[in-house]
């Protein structure tokens, strides 16, 4: 094993490698987990809101698994755009263009007038979404030293479940304050506010070295990488198995959380502050299983985490959706669910970032993490429309189940890449 983070030589407890970042690591750690908060925020409105839009708008639960899955489809997009353009013109650059475009039409959602609007404005959202978490992932992982990557981008992207958590309470404060109708534009409408946050990345966030080395040594050499050579016969395989792994990851991940508080609010029969008692549970459990997973998957390797992390979900997934348990159980049992299904994506920005060299980092990171989300999109519809035959939460099980088995899989033929270092 390459790395041991939890030796006393490497410092005093589990934080001491925080403590020895400088100034400029620890503005780019906190400005990346704004970043996915907030992205995370605006993202996770819509599955709040699908209820309402079905009884306000009379839509079936195929338009709104449309709405959803056209949203993960632009943004895996987004995220091959994003990944591109940070090889071109730099890390934080595309990360501010991203914040700035998922929070622009996160607003128009709200002020939408029919399905169609809502569909377009969403699906024009979803660019931002995808390309922020790209640009976000790259520009920590090449900031943080080699034997501290999995940890510092794992406690990053749990900035996501912070996010989920800040809008679930908006979710509950819009809906009580103010009539279904209004309440979920009020929503979409608190989306600007990422916008904001752009001012403080401008300002005090800087390039990776390592990235800023090689954009020298390119503008002397005159010769720019290419897209493409991702598919070029020495990285052809690394990548289409990338895509194998995200794909598992976040298919199973989507057929769980974009219709979790429908099938609360509806199989459970379950009410607004009822559903988001639930819900606050899992997303405890995910803010603590990104912060487990993020020193696991330096002190068990990429690999060995992926599978025990992928493992568990399944495992977990199919008891919430289709044991018979009492509601009391249930509630207990989405600690562990948000605890494995975000647990999974700790490792994946560093090992993103490690299986692809510098030259085509954005692009070998932004296309398999955003293929598999492409692939994994097409879960929310399909789960939608079999739930048209079949219960939503057996739906949701058995769609979960066979994403988190071919994450598993992928896992076991990709190359540890614990403590590699970054070359420029």
């Amino acid at each position: 094993m390459n790395t041991q983070v939890l030796s006393k030589k490497d410092g005093d407890g589990h934080f001491s490698w925080y403590h020895a970042l400088t100034g400029k690591e620890r503005r780019t750690f906190w400005s990346c987990k704004a970043g996915y908060g907030l992205d995370a925020m605006d993202t996770q409105f819509l599955s709040f809101v699908i209820p309402t839009l079905i009884a306000t708008w009379g839509l079936s639960k195929s338009d709104a698994g449309l709405i959803g899955t056209v949203t993960l489809l632009t943004s895996a997009i987004g995220g091959w755009l994003a990944g591109i353009l940070s090889d071109r013109i730099g890390r934080v650059k595309a990360l501010q263009i991203t914040i700035l475009w998922f929070a622009f039409f996160t607003v128009l959602c709200g002020l939408a007038q029919n399905y169609t609007q809502l569909l377009w404005a969403r699906g024009l959202m979803g660019f931002g979404m995808g390309g922020e978490w790209t640009a976000g992932a790259i520009l920590m992982g090449e900031v943080i030293r080699a034997k501290d990557r999995g940890k510092a981008v794992g406690m990053v992207q749990s900035g996501w479940a912070l996010g989920w958590g800040v809008s679930a309470l908006l979710y509950a404060l819009m809906f009580s304050l103010l009539p279904p109708e209004w309440a979920w534009r009020a929503l979409f409408l608190l989306g600007v506010l990422p916008a904001l946050f752009v001012i403080f990345i401008r300002r005090f966030v800087d390039e990776p070295e390592v990235f800023m080395a090689l954009q020298k040594k390119t503008a002397q050499a005159e010769d720019q990488a290419s897209f493409w050579q991702i598919f070029s016969p020495k990285m052809i395989s690394v990548t289409l198995r990338a895509v194998l792994l995200t794909t598992g990851a976040q298919g199973g991940y989507y057929a769980i959380t974009t219709w979790l508080p429908t099938y609360l609010k509806t199989e459970r029969h379950l009410t607004v502050l009822g559903t988001g008692g639930y819900l606050a549970m899992v997303i405890a459990g995910s803010y603590v299983g990104y912060i487990i997973s993020a020193f696991l998957t330096d002190y068990l390797g990429r690999k060995k985490n992926f599978i025990l992390f992928g493992f568990g979900s399944m495992c977990v997934a199919l008891a919430y959706t289709r044991l018979p348990v009492t509601d009391g159980v249930m509630l207990f049992l989405g600690f562990p669910l948000g605890f494995c299904v975000s647990g999974v994506f700790s490792g994946m920005g560093a090992f993103l970032t490690e299986l692809f060299p510098t030259a085509i980092r954005g692009s070998g990171q932004g296309f398999s993490y955003n293929m598999g989300r492409a692939v994994g999109a097409l879960f929310p519809l399909l789960i939608g429309m079999s739930s048209q035959t079949m219960a939503l939460g057996a739906s949701i099980g058995i769609f979960a189940g066979v994403a988190y088995g071919v994450m598993i899989l992928a896992a076991l033929t990709l190359p540890e890449t614990a403590g590699k270092q970054l070359e420029s």
